[in-house]
């Protein structure tokens, strides 16, 4: 455990411990005192419950932000520009809300592969469409969104005619269609179907885009 802010102490490693002694009637449980700022407690949490303790990806990214890893700070600049909040803990689908996503990983990979401004358009082709397409902030769709954009570099570059295209794509509908036989298909080959979808719904709206390759 760190000292922290009026006398206390926050607890880095040894939570499940300290609440099982707890619920046990225990007082008191050895520890040892570290002497770590916030940012290193962050870092020192995401570190070891990322190799240890079962975390969600959502924990361990706000964990890394807190820390201020230079990715995740990344990644926060991209949510914060395409009105995406990545939340802590898992929803039901109804108690989701305009921007509001679980995909912390495909969000990260996404970054790392097709980089910043394709991700923040990707996003704001969800977000910024129709009524906001809450609950279809999905790795599936980011991917697929993603992919479509960076191998027709034009459709991304189109700004405002690309969103008000957007406008029409019916991601639930489409969704709904490729969930029907999601028992048969492994997830990378539904994000597939899904950029086929989106290429072809572009396709007839904005123009045949120029293919090139995937990084």
């Amino acid at each position: 455990m760190a000292p922290v802010e009026g006398g206390q102490f926050a607890i880095v490693d040894g939570q499940h411990r300290t609440t099982a002694a707890i619920l046990r009637g225990q007082e008191k449980v050895p520890c040892q005192v570290v002497q770590a700022d916030r940012a290193k407690q962050a870092a020192a949490y995401a570190a070891v419950n990322g190799n240890i303790t079962k975390t969600t990806a959502q924990q361990l990214y706000h964990a890394k932000l807190a820390a201020k890893d230079p990715h995740a700070l990344a990644l926060a600049d991209v949510c914060a520009s395409a009105d995406v909040e990545i939340l802590r803990k898992n929803l039901m689908r109804s108690d989701i809300k305009k921007g509001q996503t679980h995909a912390v990983t495909a969000l990260s990979r996404c970054l790392t592969l097709y980089g910043r401004d394709t991700l923040i358009t990707a996003l704001q082709c969800i977000t910024q469409t129709a009524d906001g397409n809450a609950g279809f902030v999905r790795a599936t769709i980011i991917e697929a969104l993603c992919e479509v954009l960076h191998q027709s570099p034009e459709w991304r570059e189109a700004g405002e005619q690309l969103l008000r295209t957007m406008d029409k794509f019916k991601f639930a509908d489409t969704w709904d269609q490729i969930a029907a036989g999601r028992d048969k298909i492994f997830p990378s080959t539904a994000s597939k179907m899904m950029a086929d979808r989106i290429r072809k719904f572009l396709s007839r709206r904005l123009g045949p885009g120029t293919l090139k390759e995937a990084a």
